[in-house]
């Protein structure tokens, strides 16, 4: 999927611009980025257009934080309201799920904790399964 397409399919899930769904995009790619470790960071990059899995890059360790951080990250970053940050971020989920492998996508869902399962919209941790 390239990256017109993809940010598309954010702005139609979300009613966002093409400017905010693209900040959103990149948003949500950097919070994950960080939350997941280097090599499954490469992993996902490398099916994503390279100005957007760019935005996955880091060398560090993953850091481990609750889905609630997340979601203030990423709000922050777009800036979002609270009441719009969870959907918006499932939206991502949503189109990145569409955009690349099952299997690379149950990898990273797989690096999340089972809590991330509502803020994401599909199973998370041990039970990563994407339909």
């Amino acid at each position: 999927m390239d990256s017109r397409h993809l940010l598309g399919r954010v702005g139609e899930l979300t009613g966002f611009d093409g400017d905010r769904a693209e900040h959103l995009v990149r948003a949500t790619l950097v919070t994950l980025g960080t939350r997941i470790s280097p090599g499954e960071a490469n992993d996902l990059a490398a099916q994503l257009p390279n100005s957007l899995g760019a935005c996955l890059e880091h060398e560090s360790e993953p850091s481990r934080f609750h889905p609630e951080e997340f979601q203030r990250r990423v709000a922050r970053i777009v800036p979002l309201a609270n009441d719009q940050a969870a959907p918006a971020i499932r939206a991502v989920f949503t189109v990145l799920s569409e955009a690349v492998s099952e299997g690379e996508m149950r990898q990273v869902l797989s690096q999340l904790g089972s809590e991330y399962e509502r803020l994401v919209g599909m199973p998370t941790g041990r039970h990563a399964v994407v339909s």
